[in-house]
């Protein structure tokens, strides 16, 4: 399976924030960090936004933030918020269709994809937080 550019993005915005828990982060210094577009991230954080992942403080002083803590946020609960869909083959015109075991066993193995990413939550994904922001920085 391979996962979108528009998750990779979200997966990074949500890793930036995490190392940078203490302090509201610019959508700017996201995008230079990583060296990507901000008109594409600001996509991205409205939907992380919608679904609870993300807050966003406009004005002054505002920024981003996680909208729960990293140990809260499942990577594949972002993986399905941000996906289209997970039917890995379309065998609606197919004539063995009826017979078939294939859409079964990709079925399984998507559900068994998503359940390693659901055992994995931000704060083990950036467990080093100095060291991610050091990174990050060098990046910007």
């Amino acid at each position: 399976m391979r996962l979108t550019r528009y998750t990779d993005y979200a997966i990074r915005v949500l890793l930036h924030l995490a190392a940078h828990e203490d302090q509201t982060v610019s959508i700017q210094a996201i995008a230079r960090a990583y060296g990507i577009s901000k008109d594409h991230l600001m996509k991205v954080v409205q939907q992380l936004s919608k679904a609870g992942f993300v807050t966003a403080q406009r004005g002054r002083g505002g920024g981003l933030r996680l909208g729960r803590p990293a140990s809260e946020i499942r990577i594949g609960d972002v993986v399905r918020e941000t996906e289209d869909g997970f039917q890995l083959v379309d065998c609606g015109s197919c004539k063995v269709a009826p017979v078939c075991g294939l859409p079964r066993a990709l079925n399984e193995a998507t559900t068994a994809f998503l359940a390693v990413l659901d055992a994995q939550t931000l704060d083990k994904i950036v467990a080093d937080q100095a060291a991610a922001r050091r990174l990050l920085a060098l990046a910007s």
